[in-house]
């Protein structure tokens, strides 16, 4: 006869569960069922009957634009985000700063990678938008027009440099554990082989770091294409991008099909779960080179 689970088992496996119940809850309310919501309503017509046409209607000009301009975005703030942030956290982690410097940034990183909205918005459009305080100070003081050449807060480049406020610290946080678990013993194999300080980073310490690097690039994509406020906030319906479009067929400005309006959202979560799933399988090989 096999044994019955003590009371003290099954009290300890209910007591984790019930721990787990808010977040389950939450889940399944605001991530799981909304999404099933859009993806069923994305096959499906005004008669309510089964339809790829709502699909095939995303090959407008207007709605491959959208696509388009929202990828460069996300691609570029995450491809700059990656280059600074890991400039960063190298010079942080391999720079031997100290505690003084290292722990204020990273507390700064933790409340500036969830920075966005409205706030950052207006941080930046008071900072250096088209009347704000260092565009006002450069016309001023030394007669420098940034408008002159060529800068404009409100436009594609404008979104990028505004994502770079999260995207920098957010590469920050993800990639410092990573490069805190390169060993000491590797850079000094390395240097006893007669490797320089450029061979041991090009043989030894990027291949290893590469799979977290690419990956961490890829939730910042993620990261930024999902990113609907800040760009509303900072644009308004001047740029084409697909969370702006989304925004404007919720309101009913566009569009004037709800179903389409599914399709646009459905096609947003296919490419934001592709880069968080890249993201996923990234990770875990990077941290099995890191045990």
């Amino acid at each position: 006869m096999t044994a019955s689970p003590r009371p003290s088992a099954i009290a300890g496996l209910a007591g984790r569960w019930i721990g787990l119940a808010p977040f389950v809850l939450f889940t399944g309310l605001f991530l799981i069922l909304p999404t099933l919501h859009i993806v069923i309503g994305a096959f499906r017509g005004t008669d309510g009957e089964f339809t790829i046409q709502n699909i095939l209607d995303l090959n407008t000009p207007t709605i491959r634009s959208a696509y388009w301009v929202s990828i460069k975005v996300s691609f570029l703030s995450a491809l700059l985000g990656c280059l600074i942030g890991f400039a960063m956290a190298a010079a942080m982690v391999l720079g031997g700063v100290t505690r003084r410097i290292k722990g204020p940034l990273l507390t700064f990183s933790g409340v500036a990678s969830n920075f966005a909205g409205v706030p950052l918005a207006f941080a930046f459009i008071a900072t250096i938008g088209p009347a704000g305080l260092i565009t006002a100070y450069l016309r001023t003081e030394f007669g420098i027009n940034l408008r002159a050449y060529g800068w404009n807060l409100l436009s594609t480049w404008g979104l990028i440099v505004t994502y770079l406020f999260f995207q920098i610290p957010l590469m920050i946080l993800i990639i410092t554990p990573a490069l805190e678990g390169l060993k000491r013993e590797w850079r000094e194999a390395a240097a006893i082989l007669g490797a320089t300080g450029a061979q041991y980073w090009r043989m030894v310490a990027l291949p290893i770091l590469f799979p977290a690097i690419l990956g961490t690039m890829a939730l910042l994509f993620a990261n930024a294409f999902g990113a609907v406020a800040t760009a509303i906030a900072l644009t308004g319906p001047s740029l084409n991008i697909a969370p702006i479009l989304l925004y404007a067929q919720i309101r009913g400005d566009v569009l004037g099909n709800p179903n389409l309006g599914y399709a646009l959202a459905f096609g947003m979560i296919v490419i934001t779960g592709l880069a968080n799933a890249i993201y996923i399988v990234l990770r875990f090989r990077a941290e099995r080179w890191l045990k």
